[in-house]
């Protein structure tokens, strides 16, 4: 799969998006977390891209912009306490979002 040209701003979204999705539904407060940190036009399309996905694909496509983007190492920081923040919306860590943290743990670093 070719990455497609994302900006940090859409690619960001995608995978907030993930984390809001690791239990295999993203709640109205977890949807609201996000649209805090993102334009409404980049959470729209990216949403509706996120939605046709698969797994597979999306964890293809976010490990390839990660590296495309080049963040830095105080941007990857800030973008963990943003997944956490998603994470711990309903003030509880669950099995599938620990599992989702490693994976991406293992993908920005």
């Amino acid at each position: 799969m070719k990455y497609n040209n994302w900006t940090k701003a859409e690619l960001q979204t995608y995978i907030l998006l993930l984390c809001a999705n690791a239990d295999s539904e993203e709640t109205e407060e977890e949807i609201h977390v996000i649209k805090s940190k993102t334009d409404s036009n980049i959470f729209e399309k990216i949403y509706q891209e996120f939605k046709k996905d698969n797994e597979n694909e999306r964890f293809e496509k976010i490990d390839e912009n990660i590296h495309h983007l080049e963040y830095s190492n105080q941007e990857l920081t800030q973008f963990r306490k943003e997944m956490h923040e998603v994470f711990f919306t309903d003030k509880k860590l669950m099995l599938m979002e620990k599992n989702l943290d490693r994976i991406m743990d293992n993908i920005l670093y």
